[in-house]
């Protein structure tokens, strides 16, 4: 009997208020992220402390302790993505999960970046994110749309810090 194929390791990615964590499962709606209110919030983050050092320490599986159905063995890459999904849910931010390999239209894809579609398909024609066609249909790969989030934000402070700079350089702050 062949022995199973190993399961791909699970990967994180998190992006601006709303966040894509890559560690498989079904896909959720883009607009409907899953968004904590304020119990949650803190609980998530009391969980949060209890968990950030279990997460550090050690490679192997973590068991965890469920009341309502005792220990949980789960792989520690699971405990990590767990850890800042509590993070962003501590933080009243809302959460949406995402496997590494899906792919966004266009629609949501702007809707995770606040901006217009139109915009968006600008962005997408100029070689700025990476898209496919599939038809007349654009598919925007969820990692390729963090990525650019993630360099589109790094950019924006630095900017931002050159502006400081400059403020405090003339003295007017």
């Amino acid at each position: 009997m062949p022995s199973p194929a190993p399961s791909r390791p699970a990967r994180i990615a998190i992006a601006s208020a709303t966040a894509f964590a890559s560690i498989g499962g079904s896909i959720m709606s883009l607009t409907a992220p899953l968004v904590p209110d304020p119990v949650d919030a803190d609980l998530a983050e009391a969980a949060l402390r209890a968990l950030s050092d279990a997460a550090a320490v050690g490679d192997g599986p973590v068991r965890l302790h469920v009341e309502e159905g005792g220990d949980v063995i789960v792989p520690r890459s699971a405990l990590t993505a767990l850890t800042q999904i509590l993070a962003s849910f501590a933080q009243g931010d809302g959460v949406t999960v995402l496997p590494s390999h899906a792919e966004l239209t266009t629609q949501q894809a702007a809707d995770a970046m606040h901006v217009s579609r139109p915009y968006l398909i600008g962005l997408l024609e100029s070689g700025k994110i990476a898209f496919r066609k599939v038809g007349t249909h654009r598919r925007i790969p969820a990692t390729a749309l963090v990525e650019y989030m993630r360099q589109d934000q790094a950019r924006r402070r630095a900017i931002a810090d050159e502006l400081s700079a400059e403020t405090h350089d003339l003295g007017f702050a």
